[in-house]
């Protein structure tokens, strides 16, 4: 479903959105106002933040037959930009190896500037940010990554599906930790 905010957009063109709006929910004048206050997520638009490509061997690596061994790494960061408005970044790094040289690299990050809505709990606010927003920029990611690796001369990259819960939790549980390390440190000295 698509929506769009009050003035979220200049001389009449519509930004498509996604949002949490009931069907059926009034479109017009006050009614209107009341269903922006029950939107849980507003996804304001997405975007390619940064985007690097290397192909550091070519040509010779095409000569390889070994297929690629390839390391993913994704982060999710978010920052407030107003009240209740956030940027969330997936940051998508591919490393690619053939015979311990670099085939290719791939560094995105893909963004979004999202509004969460007023009825969200800030208890709620962290597992928007860093598991909802995520998933959905996650195939738009997933899509620019196939893209430019295809581009660059190998098969398209499709890379896995992500479980942003469990990635969560481990950056949680990695922050707790060096918490605890920094502690432990303190209390030796």
């Amino acid at each position: 479903m698509t929506d769009q905010e009050p003035g979220a957009a200049a001389g009449g063109a519509s930004e498509p959105t996604a949002s949490a709006q009931p069907e059926g929910a009034d479109q017009g004048g006050a009614g209107q106002k009341d269903a922006m206050a029950d939107i849980r997520l507003l996804v304001h638009r997405h975007y390619i933040k940064d985007l690097s490509v290397e192909n550091p061997n070519a040509p010779e690596i095409f000569t390889k037959r070994e297929q690629p061994q390839v390391k993913v790494q994704l982060d999710v960061n978010a920052s407030r930009l107003q009240e209740r408005i956030f940027e969330v970044v997936l940051a998508c790094k591919v490393d690619a190896t053939v015979e311990d040289k670099a085939a290719f690299i791939v560094e995105l990050d893909f963004a979004a500037l999202i509004k969460v809505g007023d009825k969200v709990a800030d208890s709620e606010m962290e597992s928007i940010l860093a598991v909802e927003v995520p998933q959905l920029l996650f195939p738009f990611a997933r899509n620019i990554i196939a893209d430019v690796t295809r581009d660059g001369g190998y098969p398209p990259l499709l890379v896995n599906p992500v479980d942003f819960a469990s990635l969560r939790r481990q950056k949680v549980a990695a922050a707790q930790a060096a918490q605890q390390e920094q502690a432990a440190a303190a209390e030796a000295e």
